[in-house]
């Protein structure tokens, strides 16, 4: 449970420096656990200038992979600010993942379901 704890940690140190590398200056971000999973939550900004650096997102849909996420999710908000390798790995450490940008804003809500 405690590694379990940590990966969400790194997950959501990785996608706030991600938000803060498109300029971010407003970023709030929740996390729900169920018996089933977790729901971690980002509403954030970005600046106009790097709206492009939202095509990036896209890797957070990746496939979950167990082996990769066992071995490499310390790794998870360690690399250089807003890597999208690093955006690659959380990808495969969440179930799913939706991105809606809209008004200047991106709301992120991404499923990681709890081992058994």
């Amino acid at each position: 449970m405690y590694d379990e704890q940590r990966k969400v940690s790194k997950i959501m140190a990785e996608l706030t420096m991600f938000f803060l590398s498109v300029g971010a200056d407003q970023i709030s971000s929740n996390i729900e656990r169920t018996e089933e999973y977790e729901r971690i939550t980002f509403h954030a900004n970005y600046h106009p200038d790097n709206e492009r650096e939202l095509d990036a997102l896209h890797c957070l849909n990746e496939q979950r992979n167990d082996g990769i996420e066992d071995i490499y999710w310390e790794l998870a908000g360690s690399g250089n600010f807003g890597e999208t390798s690093e955006l690659l790995l959380v990808g495969m450490m969440v179930d799913k993942a939706e991105v809606h940008v809209e008004n200047g804003f991106v709301n992120l809500t991404l499923y990681k379901k709890l081992e058994s």
